[in-house]
């Protein structure tokens, strides 16, 4: 789902994120921890989610969208993260993406997560209640990140457009990333989505979250084929594969 984590990590990992095909990435060797990692992060991701929507003190950028989304629909958060995700999936088609297992899984996983995590989760009174609890969504949000992104098995849909319209526009990394973020926030502010401290919180602490997780989650590979990899890698190694 909506993972802005940061996307110069190449220099800073211990264990490479290797641009692979769907397929190579299958391939590439100790496969079930990467499915167990990938599967927990994703559920860890959807609980930090529910937990970051409880405090009610302001979302990420695409969480301010599904929930402004969600005040004109009847359906639940996470089936709109749901639907969010596989329509942004669809936009992969003329950018030429083809999305990977953990692509695919991060559209369902995360958002059945969130509705099961939101049905336990209740807004505390207190505001150092509600503080407290955004802070832990969002470290949790990071370390969550941080695992399914390691397991290498494809980013989510949301960055993977991302990817995708730095390839085919040859614009920055930066400047696509913060064009879509700042446009899923307006919009979603404008439907009624929650904006807040948690906004600018999140905001200034992924990025340094993920720049101390990822590197020790990554799980190491060793590339099927070099040759193959430094053909159809579309993107620097800088650019690192999320939500």
């Amino acid at each position: 789902m909506n993972s802005p984590l940061p996307a110069m990590m190449g220099p800073m990992l211990s264990a490479p994120l290797l641009p692979m095909s769907p397929r190579q990435q299958l391939a590439a060797g100790r496969l079930p921890r990467r499915l167990i990692q990938l599967l927990a992060g994703l559920v860890l991701y959807g609980v930090s989610m529910a937990m970051m929507i409880r405090a009610q003190l302001g979302l990420d950028p695409w969480d301010v969208f599904h929930y402004g989304v969600a005040t004109y629909l009847p359906l639940s958060f996470g089936t709109v993260t749901i639907i969010v995700g596989a329509s942004v999936l669809l936009l992969w088609i003329p950018l030429r993406q083809i999305p990977g297992l953990g692509t695919v899984a991060n559209v369902f996983v995360i958002g059945l997560a969130t509705d099961a995590a939101l049905l336990i989760l209740t807004t505390p009174t207190a505001l150092w209640q509600r503080g407290l609890l955004l802070a832990s969504g969002i470290a949790l949000n990071g370390l969550a990140g941080a695992m399914y992104i390691g397991s290498q098995l494809g980013p989510g849909p949301r960055d993977g457009l991302m990817t995708g319209l730095v390839r085919r526009t040859g614009l920055s990394v930066g400047l696509v990333r913060t064009t879509l973020e700042l446009t899923v926030l307006g919009v979603g502010w404008l439907m009624g989505g929650v904006v807040g401290v948690g906004t600018v919180a999140y905001a200034l602490a992924i990025g340094p979250t993920a720049h101390v997780l990822l590197p020790r989650l990554t799980i190491r590979l060793e590339p099927v084929n070099t040759r193959e990899l430094h053909v159809t890698a579309a993107l620097p190694e800088r650019l690192s594969a999320t939500r």
